[in-house]
C-alpha cells in the first residue's frame, strides 16, 4: 500500500473534477479524499496499490469532460491507512 498527495491545477473547480477523480478512484478501489483549496485548485489524497495509483495519477491528468488540467503535482508518501473510502471533502 502506497499514498499520493496530488494537487491539481487550471479548471478544476465547478467542472465536475472532483466528481470525476472519486469515480476514477473508487472503480480502482483506492481511498481518500478529493478536495477543493481556495486558490482554485484541487487536493487529491489516495493510497492504495502503486499500480492503481499510477492509473489515477493518468486519470488526474485527463480531468472530467467540462475541466482543464494544466497540472498535476505529485507527491508520494508513507500511507497512514486512515481513509475506509474515497470522499468529496470541502
Amino acid at each position: 500500500m502506497e499514498r499520493i498527495e496530488a494537487i491539481v491545477s487550471g479548471r478544476v473547480q465547478m467542472v465536475m473534477y472532483r466528481d470525476f477523480v472519486c469515480r476514477s478512484a473508487r472503480s480502482l478501489a483506492l481511498v481518500g479524499e478529493a478536495k477543493n483549496l481556495p486558490d482554485g485548485t484541487v487536493r487529491v489524497v489516495a493510497e492504495g496499490s502503486r499500480d492503481d495509483l499510477l492509473k489515477l495519477i493518468i486519470r488526474l491528468h485527463k480531468g472530467s469532460a467540462f475541466s482543464h488540467v494544466r497540472s498535476v503535482d505529485v507527491a508520494w508518501k508513507a500511507p497512514r491507512g486512515t481513509f475506509s473510502s474515497f470522499d468529496i471533502t470541502r
